[in-house]
């Protein structure tokens, strides 16, 4: 996991954009005109990463999901089992509070999630795992937080998974053990398509339940064409997302395929595939 978090973050900005100024520099005598466009495409990419322009739009194409109409809460039991809450990264050893603690983002899901829960009185499942193989998972941060500030327990904790998949496929496990098929899913818009369709994978009747919406109006000062580090984060966790979505597509076209090319069983099971998605 160390070292996909390197790679990573050396692929995605700022340090992708900083790696090409590097690189500008070093090649500057030799292959001066390469060195220029090098040196452009940097400023270029970090420029148009930072503004919030560019947050807003790019969110329009990722959050094809709608918000949950509060008037529906309450009758939510009616056609789902349970709620579960994907976890959204933690902030670690915080002084003020002497442990680790979920993230903002986390923290909009689990308040959102918190206000379902009381209005449709179904049970919690938070799902999220360790920090680099460390205690606590961010499935228990949440479910402490539920208990804590909401007077809500947690019936399920799945502090194992590290990716959207894991959620889905660990989460499958413990609910559908319990004849749990219908489910209310809270996680970011921007992630609710990935994360539905993951849980769908694994048979799930899904009803989304998105929070923390990037695609409105951003009413930032210039139509929001002014550099911020706010958007920079925004737009590294949006391009983050759409590489993801595609992956994991690819990732079940090219397992169907192989799948396909097996005599008997392997048929079956790209049937069935299908028929779940």
């Amino acid at each position: 996991m160390t070292w996909r978090y390197i790679l990573k973050q050396l692929a995605f900005p700022p340090s992708c954009f900083l790696l090409l100024l590097i690189l500008s520099l070093l090649i500057r005598k030799r292959w001066p005109k390469l060195a220029i466009t090098s040196c452009l495409m940097s400023i270029i990419g970090l420029y148009i990463m930072s503004l919030p322009i560019t947050v807003e739009y790019a969110a329009r194409v990722l959050e094809t999901e709608t918000a949950l109409d509060p008037v529906h809460w309450p009758s939510l039991s009616q056609h789902a089992d349970a709620i579960v809450v994907l976890g959204g990264g933690r902030e670690t050893n915080d002084p003020a509070w002497q442990n680790d603690q979920p993230s903002l983002m986390a923290m909009q899901r689990i308040r959102y999630a918190a206000r379902i829960a009381k209005a449709s009185q179904l049970p919690l499942l938070t799902s999220g795992g360790l920090h680099y193989g460390q205690p606590p998972s961010e499935a228990q941060i949440m479910a402490d937080i539920f208990t804590q500030d909401f007077a809500l327990t947690t019936r399920w904790l799945e502090g194992e998974s590290r990716t959207t998949w894991e959620n889905a496929r660990f989460s499958a496990a413990m609910l559908q053990a319990e004849g749990v098929h219908r489910i209310v899913l809270v996680t970011q818009a921007w992630h609710m398509p990935r994360s539905r369709w993951s849980y769908e994978q694994f048979g799930f009747e899904v009803i989304s339940a998105p929070v923390g919406f990037l695609s409105g109006p951003n009413r930032r000062p210039l139509n929001g064409w002014i550099p911020e580090s706010k958007a920079l984060w925004h737009n590294t966790a949006l391009l983050n997302e759409a590489i993801g979505a595609l992956l994991y597509r690819l990732d079940l076209a090219q397992r169907s395929l192989d799948a396909a090319r097996r005599p008997g069983v392997g048929y079956r099971r790209i049937l069935l595939q299908r028929q779940v998605a």
